[in-house]
């Protein structure tokens, strides 16, 4: 099997690879997974339809022969998986795979978090929308309190994790707590990444009127701090960061309404059932699983990642003025992965 790097019709590399290991929660996040829709009795997964840990780590090897480079584990709330450590390092142990990464709600870090570090995974981006309880909790559809995250928040850093954090800005929702969150994380050199209300799937209520757009975003905290625009460390990077004047914090924008990033977007996506999705407003995936568990061979499912990529053609964030009105099914993003 030749090592070797594919581009698609935009001549985009794939780079990163963004592995849903469940698409279960515990928490119901009004952007994701809204109780409304996604109730007690919601028909999750069965685990006999979930890839297994020998399932990822071979589609790994072969993804990393492709040119990935970067896997960043997701759900659903990836802590909910059992045993995930032993799947971090077996994916540490992937040629070519250079970062391993985790996006989580961080409820459940201090449970799992040293297991984690110990098998090799070094970067958690952790999920925290607001830090006053009342809008944390209905913003997070359980009523839980910042608190425990914040306190995980620490304690990954403890064991030697680099923690970013990412707020998701919602109008008329958590808009308030841009400048109390700013300033709570400048205070600890923490990096907080604010991100555009986006239409991923079918079920948040999603509309241009919720956005809060960094242009917005930048005009209030302009006004409190001195703020330096970085350039972008690598292709492919989706975060415009900037680096505040009196110090070394840093706060990101994640800008897919108001400034897309498609034109240099390197991301695949590999849902917890074994489909690969190559744009996270994706309609359909390919079936993988179906190739491993009908037994194809390496090389046979090398060449069909290989044409699904070569034949990308995907520009969501650029179409979607053009896209409005239309009736189109979105994957939701509990199932494939922020």
């Amino acid at each position: 099997m030749a090592a070797e790097t594919v581009t698609d019709r935009h001549q985009r590399p794939m780079r990163d690879l963004r592995i849903s290991v469940t698409d279960r929660c515990n928490f119901r996040c009004v952007y994701c997974m809204p109780k409304e829709i996604f109730g007690d009795d919601y028909p999750f997964l069965p685990k006999r339809e979930l890839l297994t840990f020998e399932e990822i780590h071979r589609l790994a090897r072969l993804f990393a022969s492709l040119g990935v480079r970067k896997i960043r584990l997701t759900g659903g709330e990836p802590l909910l998986r059992r045993d995930l450590d032993e799947l971090v390092r077996m994916l540490a142990a992937v040629e070519g795979i250079e970062d391993i990464a985790l996006t989580t709600n961080g409820l459940l870090l201090r449970e799992y978090g040293r297991k984690l570090y110990e098998a090799g995974l070094r970067r958690v981006n952790i999920s925290l929308d607001a830090l006053d309880p009342e809008i944390f909790g209905r913003m997070n559809g359980r009523g839980i309190r910042p608190e425990p995250i914040l306190a995980n928040i620490d304690f990954a850093r403890e064991l030697g994790f680099e923690v970013k954090v990412n707020m998701v800005v919602q109008k008329g929702m958590n808009e308030g707590e841009i400048i109390p969150m700013a300033e709570y994380f400048k205070r600890r050199s923490i990096t907080l990444r604010f991100i555009e209300f986006m239409d991923v799937g079918n079920d948040n209520g999603w509309s241009c009127e919720k956005v809060v757009t960094k242009r917005e975003m930048l005009e209030m905290l302009g006004r409190v701090y001195e703020l330096r625009p970085e350039n972008k460390s690598r292709y492919g990077e989706v975060a415009a960061y900037y680096r505040h004047g009196d110090g070394d914090a840093r706060i990101g924008f994640i800008t897919s309404v108001s400034e897309s990033f498609c034109s240099t977007c390197t991301r695949a996506r590999l849902s917890s059932d074994g489909k690969l999705f190559t744009c996270l407003f994706a309609s359909d995936g390919f079936d993988l699983r179906a190739m491993l568990r009908g037994g194809a061979s390496d090389d046979e499912i090398l060449r069909a990642i290989a044409d699904v990529w070569t034949r990308r053609t995907d520009r969501y964030s650029d179409e979607r003025a053009a896209l409005a009105g239309q009736r189109r099914k979105k994957i939701g993003m509990s199932y494939i992965g922020g």
